[in-house]
Parts: structure tokens; sequence; C-alpha cells
């Protein structure tokens, strides 16, 4: 079956007017200012898309898919992501890490996870390792995983400035880093280094001495939970603009943002009037990842989950209530992290690219998901589900 979306207003993510999209098969086949239906054999599925914006499917580069946490003992690990989580949220695309925790958490079973979801409709890949140091790949080196794994397109999520992380020097990140981009580039793939910045005031120091002190450049690192702080987000500006990527977690609790968090949308803003290129951002959601809150003593006193949901709710909110332009914001949930993972189907509305695709309504509210093709979402409600969901 073919499906035509006509007259919607298609965000490529920048604005390209009222269009028609042929969708063939798994890919975007045609785009035009009108497309008709021939008298033929062929079935064509019509969609009226009139008053809706057509968006790239958003792509979630940092998802706990495999459940995260853990650090309150055995009772606090999260659980697995579930198909609709993503798709009812307009995630057509996922990336899963292991966090704190890699010895339940294993590679393997990430990996089954990833390919799971594959069957199940969307795309998924993930990264090797956890937050520890030596990191613990599937096949034993990270280069090997990174040329052999078709899924695996990066390292990480490794963690630095954080009481969590395994205290990483200069040399051994540096050696990750090295190894990750042999990979990378023997591979084709990004072979990023997914970074978890913790409440450290050591912030981004690690990063920026591997970059001065080696051959790397600084956007082999991919550093995330920039949004944790005023002091991390201030870095993180600096940091930018030396030429490094940023990414801001979505996820997070009222707590969180009274004691300074900075909301992901107001960041947006600030880091746009700061001079920083839209180019260098994108948001993750950290979804199925625990959200502790620590004493000063670094014992936990509280544990929320990550949800998958935040991630376009703090675009719509950029868009909304801190008046970035829908294009410019689009982009960190689409052609950004595209580029940075160096996944050359997704992230765009363009001939030939993955057919992934969101209609919002007016209000920016996910309508309607295809994902490769496949109509996921109608009317807000999943018309696919998981093998295990109700």
């Amino acid at each position: 079956m073919l499906t035509l979306i006509k007259n919607g207003e298609v965000y490529a993510p920048d604005f390209l007017g009222k269009k028609d999209i042929l969708l063939t098969h798994d890919k975007i086949g045609f785009i035009e200012d009108e497309i008709s239906i021939p008298n033929s054999f062929v079935d064509v599925k019509v969609i009226d898309a009139s008053g809706m914006k057509v968006v790239p499917g958003f792509i979630d580069a940092h998802v706990h898919i495999t459940g995260g946490g853990g650090e309150g003992s055995f009772k606090t690990r999260t659980p697995e992501i579930q198909l609709s989580d993503a798709t009812t949220s307009g995630i057509t695309t996922l990336v899963g890490v292991i966090g704190t925790d890699g010895t339940t958490r294993t590679m393997s079973n990430l990996l089954a996870k990833a390919r799971g979801l594959e069957e199940e409709g969307i795309s998924c890949y993930v990264h090797t390792g956890s937050y520890q140091v030596p990191v613990k790949t599937l096949t034993g080196k990270i280069e090997d995983d990174l040329i052999l794994i078709d899924k695996i397109i990066g390292v990480g999520e490794i963690a630095i400035s954080d009481h969590r992380s395994s205290q990483p020097t200069v040399e051994e990140m540096a050696k990750i880093a090295s190894a990750a981009r042999i990979g990378g580039m023997l591979s084709g793939k990004a072979g990023i280094v997914n970074i978890h910045v913790g409440d450290s005031h050591d912030y981004l120091d690690l990063l920026l001495q591997v970059v001065s002190s080696t051959d790397l450049p600084i956007r082999q690192f991919y550093p995330t939970h920039i949004n944790r702080n005023p002091h991390l987000f201030e870095a993180g500006i600096e940091y930018a603009k030396t030429g490094g990527w940023v990414d801001f977690t979505t996820s997070t609790i009222p707590k969180f943002l009274e004691e300074g968090e900075v909301k992901c949308s107001i960041g947006l803003r600030r880091m746009l009037e700061a001079g920083v290129s839209i180019e260098q951002i994108t948001f993750t959601s950290d979804g199925q990842a625990s959200l502790p809150d620590f004493d000063k003593d670094g014992e936990m006193i509280g544990l929320k989950i990550g949800k998958v949901n935040t991630l376009f709710k703090e675009v719509r909110d950029a868009v909304k209530e801190e008046n970035v332009d829908l294009a410019t914001a689009l982009k960190v949930i689409t052609s950004n992290p595209a580029k940075v993972l160096k996944l050359h189907q997704k992230g765009e509305v363009k001939v030939g690219k993955d057919a992934d695709l969101v209609l919002l309504d007016d209000n920016l509210n996910v309508q309607s998901v295809w994902a490769k093709g496949q109509h996921m979402v109608e009317n807000g409600i999943a018309i696919v589900k998981g093998t295990f969901e109700d």
C-alpha cells in the first residue's frame, strides 16, 4: 500500500510550505505541491493533513530501553520501555544506553531489546558500555563492537564529574575516545562517546583536557545532562562555543527545577541568545532512567523515573512559551541528533529518507505517527502496540 499525506504544512525541519507527501513502502517517495491519485489498481491510502504540521519523526538519543536505576538497591531497578511509550510521543528512533548499573544491565540484553523494538516497528540503536571504566563491551573491544555489531553506533554513557562514576583519568578517556573514533571510521558509524556529566564542579574539564592534550576533536564527545544545574549550564555554553555538542535532558521533577536545574525549553532560548548555534544543541529524554535525589553525603533520599514523553513537550514549550521558531526548535530532536549520530536516513522530511513522520495539530499535539512507513499512531492513540502491551 502507498500512503499519500495531503495538504499538510511541512517542516523538514525547515519550513517548506504546504506539500503533498507520498510514502512508498518504508521511504519518502515524493514531495510535491500536489500529488494526484491515478486511476489504477494500486491501493493508495489518503490522509488529509489539512490544518496539520508534518514534521520528521523524533529521535531520542538517550533512553534506558531495558530500564535503569538501582541506586536504591534491587527494588529500584526501573522497567523496560514499551513500544507505544515512544510512538505516542512522536518518537520513531531510539538509542539505548546502560547507566549506573553495568552488572545486571548487560550489553546482550540491551542489544536484544533494541532488536525487539525494531521488530515491533521503530528504529533502535545502542551504545556499548555504561558508567564504568574500563568499558564493558559485548565483544571485548570497543572497536570490535562498532565494526562487527550493526546496532552499536557509539560508546556510553560514560560518567564523569559524578560520585557514581569510575573517576576516569585523562589518559583513560583519551583511549576510549580513540577506540570509538577508529571503530566509527572503519564501520562508517558516528563512533561518538556519550558522556554523563554529574554535579561535580569539575564539569566538562576532563573532556577539555583530553582535547587539549591529544589530536582528538571535541565532537568526538557527546555530553548530556548539560542543564543539570546553573553552573554546568554556563560551562556548557562555553564548551559549545569551542565547537562541542551539548545535550539537554528533558526528564525532570519539580524539586530539581526548584533547586536550579535549567528547564530545557528555557535553556534552548538562553543558549541561542548566548550565540550558540542551534546545530550544536540536542534534547534527549533519559527515558526509563531513575531520577535519584541525593543528599550532601551522597545518600539517596528520593527516586522518580524518566519519561520519553517529555522530549517533545520541552520542544513544544520552547515554541509556545519561549518564542523559539518551530523549525528551529524541531532541529534538537530531528536533524541535529541525526547528524551527531550519523543516522543519514533519519531526521528530515526529504525524498529518499526513511518514512518517519509526525502530524501535529494547531496546538502542537502529536496526532499521527508513521515509522518506516507504518502507521503507528492515529488521533493520538497507538494503533500498533508492543508484543506484551494490553
